[in-house]
Order: C-alpha cells, then structure tokens, then sequence
C-alpha cells in the first residue's frame, strides 16, 4: 500500500519513522525544503507534558503518550542510526510568582493548586515535586528574584534537540526503506469529480508534484503552514495561521548553579534550556500576525525575553548573545490545536499539523495516532 507524508518536520519525520515499522508500506515523503526547516529548526525542544496543566481526555493523553514514547524512542534512534541525540534527562523546574499567573491569589493558593496537580499525577503514576524557596535555592541557587515563591520540579519531563531528532528520524526512515523527496514542491491537486459535495465522501488518487503526477492509497498532511494552501486546494481549506517565536543563544562560559544538576528552568514563559560548557538557548517569544499574515520580528519583546531571563538568573546579566533567531509556529485558526483527523470530505487523506507550540512534544503521539488511523481503516 502506497503511503504519502507532505512535510518533513519533526511531525511528518516522527510520522515516517512509525509508519516504516508496519509492514507492508511503500512510504514517500516530499518536502520542498531539507528536513528539519521551518518550525522544527526554531524550537527549542522543551517537552512540558507531566508539568502541564492537562488531566483528562486527549489533551493529556498525547503529552502522556508522547513522554512515555521518548524515553524508549531516543535510545532506539541513536542504536540504529549511530547519531547522537542531545537529550536533557533533568527534568523541568517551572518558577512560580505571585503575580504571573494568578494576579489575585496569594501564594499560598498558587501552591496549593500545584499541590493538587501533583496528587493528579500521583494517581496517573508521575512524580511532581513542590518546592518552597528555601529548596529551590538549594538545588537551583543561581535563581534570585524578590517575586519568586517557589517552584514545581518535573522529573519525567525532558528537553531535546529538534534538528537532531528530526535528522535521526529521518535517517532511521530510510533505513526502514522510506523514500525522502527532498526540493520536491507538492502543487494543485486535481479536484474529484463531485466537486466535494458535503454528503460525498471521496477518495484522492493522486496530486500533482513538480516530479509529476504522484498517486497513492494514502495522503498526509503534515506540513504545518504549507496545510492551509494544500487543503484549500481540495476545497477543504483548514485555516492555520503563523505565530512568530524568537530565541537566543547566550554564553556564558561557566554553568549556572549545581554542574551536576541543569535542569530546564521556566518562569513566566520563557524557558532557560542548558546547552551545555555555559551556553544556554533563552525564549521565546509569541508574536501573532497583522491584518496580511506578516510578522516582523519585534527587537523589543525578544529584548524583554532576555531582561525576564536576567531577572530570574541575574548572572545572565554578563552573557554574550552569541545568535538569534526565529521561526513561524502553525496555529489552527478558530479550533484547539493540534489538528490530527481525516480531512471532511475524504476517506484518505489525513491531517497531522498545527501543532502550534506543542509541534515536538507531540511528535510520537500524533505519529502513533496516525499509524492507528490508518491500520484500523484497512482492517475493515
């Protein structure tokens, strides 16, 4: 059975990768670009799934999902491919003030609602510690801020490098046998013939690519902003809208607080990710699009990124800013992200995109459910 992925982020890479293990596939992957572009080059990797405010239904599932897939996926990937994935198995410490979330509430009540997420978690077998001040300084002591009352360490939660897994993903698809189409631009679709009347269900044969004419039992749209031009070309347009993020990398040249303990620190949303020898990825910025989906990079808030970091981390106060740079997040326009469902209309195309800001924490999951899709449509 023929199977075609458009998009070769890290959703449509982790896709190719799941779907190479069923047998009986013959998987192609376009992309117009190399892999690992677009949003997956800007992310930063956090993987906040235990440490979320989810509980219930799929929201949490997928986080839950996704947290367990990593920890057997990323030493999977490094035997077969020989790659080496940078993978922060510290966990996450998230910062909490008075005054960040919860203007109104002291902070006896801010922690005691995070008090209450950690006996959630108890009971759905994941760790969440609450720690007063007095332990967040002992085991994060480069963290001073009047504002800070304490924080909430997630053990199980993780951050990893984005191009990295992307590329070991891809190379451990090949292996597999998938075929990559790199510099390949997926074009007009030939529209069916009932002109998608709403009670007519079709099935795509084909789309047009600047190869030609490609067919195929199944269709997978994973290609983030590129899904909005490609679904309205079958008159099924899923509207998903830019979201600009900019990071910084700093170096300092000394490592901040405990050497043997560099967890993810956040605070006030911006994450503070140890990239190892005292340098360390700071962001990011959300920066929505005006009237004509255009987003200038705004000095000012990457600017107030940094000052919120120094503010937390005064150290950071003498780092050199050694790069910049930005990426455009896909966000579903009018629905919750992500988007994972068979396009309205058809029997064989699915949709795997929008992830918004969750892209690479929900990497395995969306891959796993697409898998599922697609194996419990042809064991009917």
């Amino acid at each position: 059975m023929n199977v075609v992925i458009i998009g070769c982020g890290v959703v449509g890479a982790a896709i190719a990768y799941e779907l190479s293990q069923v047998k009986g596939l013959n998987i192609t992957v376009f992309d117009k670009n190399p892999p690992a572009q677009g949003s997956t080059s800007a992310a930063l990797g956090v993987l906040m799934g235990v440490i979320s405010h989810k509980i219930k239904g799929k929201a949490w599932q997928m986080r839950q999902s996704s947290i367990q897939r990593y920890e057997t996926l990323i030493p999977e990937l490094e035997a077969i491919t020989g790659r080496k994935i940078p993978y922060n198995r510290q966990g996450i410490v998230m910062l909490l003030s008075e005054d960040a979330e919860h203007p109104l509430e002291s902070g006896v009540e801010v922690m005691k609602e995070w008090e209450q997420l950690r006996e959630v978690r108890k009971s759905q077998g994941w760790q969440l510690a609450v720690w007063d001040n007095k332990q967040l300084q002992k085991f994060c002591p480069q963290i001073n801020h009047p504002k800070i009352i304490g924080a909430v360490y997630s053990p199980q939660d993780r951050q990893l490098n984005p191009t990295a897994l992307t590329l070991a993903l891809v190379d451990a698809a090949q292996r597999n046998g998938v075929n990559f189409k790199f510099g390949v631009s997926v074009l007009s679709s030939p529209t069916p013939s009932s002109q998608l009347l709403p009670a007519v269900i079709e099935q795509l044969k084909s789309i047009e690519t600047s190869e030609g004419k490609v067919t195929a039992d199944w269709f997978i749209v994973a290609a983030g902003l590129g899904s909005t031009p490609l679904t309205a070309q079958l008159n099924q347009k899923v509207n998903i809208r830019p979201v600009l993020g900019q990071a910084l990398y700093l170096s300092l040249g000394r490592i901040l607080g405990n050497a043997d303990f560099q967890p993810v620190i956040t605070g006030n949303d911006v994450h503070l990710v140890p990239m190892g020898s005292g340098d360390y990825w700071v962001g990011a910025t959300v920066e929505f699009p005006n009237e004509g989906d255009e987003i200038p990079p705004n000095k000012e808030l990457l600017e107030f990124v940094k000052a919120q970091a120094i503010a937390f981390c005064p150290d950071l106060a003498t780092a050199k800013i050694l790069r910049t740079w930005s990426g455009l997040r896909p966000r579903p326009e009018g629905r919750p992200a992500p988007v994972i469902d068979k396009l309205p209309g058809f029997s064989n195309v699915l949709l795997a995109t929008g992830h918004y800001r969750n892209g690479v924490l929900l990497a395995p999951a969306t891959a796993l459910a697409i898998r599922e899709m697609i194996s419990s449509s042809d064991s009917r």
